[in-house]
């Protein structure tokens, strides 16, 4: 079959853009349910120690409060939840609120006040009192690095470093230019605008409907089914919008756990959310200590190169990510070691955080790439070209595809690289210092195993449907656009049902492969629908198209025409009122190729340029321009990838610039708990932000060629900003974020 893609590849708004912005899009808290109850969380005043005693007759005195629920008194649950279906979310066992009188992280819940309005609620929480035996909290991952692990590969889910090759150490000492030099990634935490909540809706006899701030409705489902030992018949998740999350709704939060209980206790409708302070007392990116070490001979050529990162995880869970991997494919070098170790904090457990691993890990790399720069004179530019890696030296693999050579070409053309003044401080604008830098991105190309629906109607209207998630990103769009093209339909006939578990079953969105995952399944499903159209235009009477091969054939404007004759056609309408059937319908699974993934690595690309002008005396820095050049396979819709790509600079500038969770020691609680304290990018901090596809072509990475977008254009772009600090100014920090007293201290 040969369709003329008509929006697949072009610019178009989001389908979905209407209801967000009138409001008739609904989100969890949003969603009603008669008699339902309210819930509000209260969190601990310590982080480390035991609640002694918790007096809550105050609390249940006031008319209209129905329960609170402390350790004391929370229903019993299942032991295990290691075997729901957690999809990479990220695996382990998500925190048990309530479940005992131990404080192991600031903020924890100790009490959930459930009442009849959530002024009530809110009213009786202040009303608890709780008695604690407090501890000292360790929170200092400084203090802790000596006793950092190897974390357990079993049930980890994300990849360990590859083995050494060659000898790093060896090479290093011999190697004309050495450099070795620490960095640091400070806390970030998520802030969605959407804070996480949970209506949890008794539709009697144990039976629930729950709308959840997640990512993957599947997960939500599972969690619960696990935890309360429920048949996923009697668990129905519909999440149809999110108002995004970052990895923040990857895995269950605990407002779900404590919704659910109370809802299951009561036999009512429960609904919990969560304050914008709660919002940090759980998931966020890990501070990470970072050792890399650069051997190279006096072109600027990699000799040795040792990548070792240690990052904070909860006493309760090990958290990883894949840090130092990077390191060891994004180059070419024939002496590589990488270490990765966890060191145990009184913290709460972190979580995938948009790129997890890659923006720290990468930021340390690119620095020191850098740093090397200079070291040897050579241009950053060249000296990235210089060491270009052609294979994926790491696991002895060739790409699927790489465009990256493409990317630094294009991106500085069009950023004017070449008249930069090698020189730090030789740039300047009046009173301001004037600093260009640049570095690499690198994220994983993947698709997952996924299920979707496609069901067409004789008047020419399509629905899809898979149980996927839309954070924002354009996924109900670009699986509309996919459907459209695939039968040749408008855009606008075109509808599109995510995020409820009685749809096909497909993963969470995060990891950027939701584009690659459903919408191959989408496409599957779509051509189920025109061969079964083609069969019955061709059992026709008289049919035009009796004898044609669906390969020859082509659906455009609501009509099957052969290829090389379009005057011969059959109506879609004629070809169902042949079929004697009101609707065709399909529904597809696709999975990865097993032997594709054996045989190649996958991975999207990028070449970040950054200028930024520093104020000499108050050390301000303005980001004015950034250029990131993406190679990303097939790009389905320009209009809202390249709204992912600005959305991933901007949190890239405030990694570099502003974002930074600040942990007090001695109280191990997080002191800058709201977005009054907690900085993040404004209006004011973004200035030219231009985003370019390169142009690559991939028939392995899967069905669709696309990479997928969320991730790659946050990764690299706080290293290009901290390249363009040192360029402007000559000192180099490489702690982030970069604040003033960092620059002129």
């Amino acid at each position: 079959m040969a369709t003329p893609s008509h929006t697949v590849g072009t610019a178009r708004s989001r389908l979905d853009g209407p209801a967000k912005v009138t409001g008739a899009a609904k989100y969890a808290a949003e969603f009603t349910a008669p008699d339902l109850a309210h819930g509000v969380v209260v969190s601990s005043a310590i982080a480390k120690g035991r609640i002694t005693a918790i007096d809550t007759k105050a609390a249940e005195a006031v008319p209209g409060v129905i329960k609170v629920f402390t350790h004391e008194n929370k229903p019993r649950t299942a032991w295990l939840d290691y075997n729901y279906r957690d999809q990479v979310a990220p695996p382990g066992s998500p925190f048990r609120a309530l479940n005992g009188p131990e404080i192991v992280y600031g903020g924890q819940p100790v009490a959930l006040v459930v009442a009849e309005t959530f002024e009530l609620a809110r009213y009786g929480a202040t009303l608890v009192k709780v008695t604690y035996s407090e501890e000292v909290p360790n929170t200092d991952l400084e203090k802790n690095r000596d006793a950092a692990y190897v974390p357990p590969k079993k049930r980890s889910g994300i990849k360990p470093p590859p083995d050494p090759r060659g000898d790093a150490a060896g090479a290093y000492d011999a190697a004309p230019i050495q450099l070795r030099h620490e960095y640091k990634q400070a806390i970030e935490h998520h802030n969605p605008m959407e804070p996480h909540a949970s209506t949890v809706v008794y539709e009697g006899e144990g039976k629930l409907t729950i709308h959840d701030k997640i990512q993957g409705v599947n997960n939500t489902q599972g969690y619960v089914c696990s935890v309360f030992s429920l048949k996923p018949d009697d668990v129905r998740v519909i999440t149809p919008y999110v108002g995004g999350a970052f990895g923040s709704g990857l895995r269950p939060q605990y407002q779900l756990y404590l919704a659910v209980s109370a809802a299951l206790d009561l036999k009512r409708s429960v609904r919990v959310v969560l304050t914008r302070d709660q919002m940090f007392t759980f998931g966020y990116r890990p501070e990470t200590l970072q050792t890399v070490a650069l051997g190279a001979d006096k072109d600027g050529r990699l000799q040795a190169l040792t990548h070792d990162a240690v990052a904070g995880t909860s006493t309760f869970e090990d958290y990883q990510e894949a840090v130092v991997n990077w390191s060891g494919l994004l180059y070419h070098c024939p002496n590589v070691t990488l270490d990765y170790k966890l060191a145990k904090i009184d913290t709460y457990t972190p979580s995938d955080m948009r790129a997890p691993g890659a923006v720290t890990g990468i930021f340390a790399l690119e620095c020191a790439m850098d740093e090397l720069a200079y070291a040897s004179g050579v241009d950053p530019l060249e000296l990235r070209l210089r060491n270009y890696a052609e294979r994926d030296e790491g696991e002895g693999k060739d790409f699927t595809s790489k465009a990256l050579r493409a990317a630094y070409e294009q991106g500085a053309s069009r950023f004017g690289w070449s008249k930069r003044k090698a020189e730090p401080r030789s740039m300047r604008d009046g009173r301001e210092l004037v600093g260009w830098g640049m570095a690499t991105g690198v994220w994983e190309a993947m698709m997952m195993q996924s299920s979707a629906r496609a069901t067409l109607t004789p008047d020419g209207k399509l629905e899809l449907a898979c149980s996927t998630a839309d954070l924002g990103t354009g996924t109900y769009t670009i699986l509309a656009q996919i459907g459209a093209d695939a039968l040749g339909l408008p855009l606008d006939q075109v509808t599109t049902r995510l995020g409820d578990t009685a749809l096909p079953e497909a993963p969470l969105a995060g990891g950027s492969w939701t584009a690659a995952s459903s919408g191959a399944a989408v496409q599957a499903a779509c051509r189920t629908v025109a061969e079964t159209l083609l069969g019955y235009a061709r059992g026709m009477a008289e049919s035009p198209l009796a004898n044609a091969d669906f390969a020859h054939v082509t659906f455009a404007d609501g009509e099957i025409r052969l290829q090389n004759d379009p005057s011969r056609k059959v109506s879609i309408a004629e070809a169902m009122r042949a079929g004697g059937v009101e609707r065709v319908e399909a529904t597809e699974k696709v999975k990865p190729s097993m032997l594709t993934n054996m045989r190649f690595s996958a991975y999207t690309h990028s070449a970040v340029f950054a200028e930024v002008k520093i104020d000499e005396d108050l050390g301000v820095v303005r980001v004015m321009r950034v250029v990131s050049a993406i190679a990303a396979g097939k790009i389905l819709n320009l209009k809202t990838a390249r709204s992912q790509i600005l959305g991933g600079v901007v949190m890239g500038i405030g990694a570099a610039l502003e974002e930074e969770s600040m942990l007090d020691h001695t109280l191990g609680r997080i002191m800058n708990h709201n977005l009054g304290e907690y900085h993040v990018p404004v209006n004011a901090d973004i200035h030219d932000i231009e985003v370019i596809f390169v142009d690559e072509h991939d028939d392995k990475v899967s069905p669709l060629g696309v990479k997928g977008l969320g991730e790659i254009g946050i990764v690299g772009a706080a290293a290009a900003v901290a390249n363009a600090v040192f360029h402007a100014t000559g000192k180099r920090v490489r702690e982030l974020p970069i604040t003033i007293d960092k620059i002129i201290g």
